[in-house]
């Protein structure tokens, strides 16, 4: 994105960031994300939002057939959090991680495949800061809904190392807005998602960067990474100032469709 205005294009965006490390749960936390894809859409807003979940929690994609792949009794009777995602892709189970979600005008981001290239390669800066020697995968056959947990395989443009998947991603847009969000595995412990399944789970394809770096990660140093990275790639002015209180007002409107079990469990 740099360099736009040199080229007599646009000027570059106003970017607001919120290093939200305050550990929210899982329903909060995507009606937050949902609430600035709203601001994308009608406002032309850009955000940045980096986050952790507590409790910890399994997330189904928005098209997911949750019911029929995972033991909805057993979930229950491990007194595990679960919300459905407003984006596609498969199940995750966040824990010690690192969220990053980016909500922007799908136009100012290039479109929806452009953007999720540009994120990814933003992404992929940041972890080599970090000290991962990180690549984007070849691009191959997106796998379906029923091909298991979101970390089981990687797609073409997600991050890998060694052909394990250390980032997941999901994007879904509205109106002009777009969102998109995904972990980063600061430590590996997707196979919670495995002893969740119905039948034989495929094998786990993840990876996380403490077994890559040799060293643990905390959330806020990875949030440093992706926040300074993503300033110096993008360019433009950024507000570091985090949310105004309106925004979770906007986002408390959208938290009785993320708790009920209906949506959770639609399909």
């Amino acid at each position: 994105m740099a360099g736009r205005e040199a080229a007599g294009q646009a000027p570059l965006p106003r970017w607001s960031l919120w290093s939200d490390l305050s550990t929210r749960a899982g329903a909060l936390n995507m009606a937050i994300d949902q609430a600035l894809l709203e601001r994308a859409a009608r406002r032309g807003e850009h955000w940045l939002r980096l986050y952790t979940w507590s409790p910890h929690c399994l997330s189904f994609g928005r098209h997911e057939r949750a019911l029929a792949r995972y033991d909805r009794e057993r979930i229950k009777g491990a007194g595990l959090d679960v919300v459905r995602r407003p984006t596609g892709g498969r199940a995750v189970w966040h824990a010690r991680e690192l969220t990053y979600a980016v909500a922007a005008p799908i136009e100012a981001m290039g479109g929806l495949r452009a953007a999720y290239l540009e994120i990814h390669r933003m992404l992929l800066e940041a972890l080599r800061r970090l000290g991962a020697d990180a690549s984007l995968a070849a691009a191959a056959t997106v796998p379906g809904l029923d091909a298991g947990a979101c970390f089981a395989r990687a797609v073409g443009g997600e991050l890998v190392v060694g052909g394990q998947k250390v980032v997941g991603s999901a994007q879904v847009r509205e109106g002009g807005g777009l969102l998109q969000h995904g972990s980063i595995l600061l430590e590996d412990d997707q196979a919670v998602i495995a002893a969740m399944t119905r039948g034989a789970a495929p094998e786990d394809g993840s990876t996380a960067l403490a077994g890559l770096v040799g060293r643990a990660i905390a959330p806020d140093e990875a949030a440093a990474a992706v926040a300074d990275t993503a300033a110096e790639r993008w360019g433009g002015s950024w507000d570091r100032g985090g949310a105004p209180d309106t925004l979770l007002t906007e986002a408390g409107a959208h938290l009785p469709r993320f708790g009920s079990q209906e949506w959770t469990w639609r399909a």
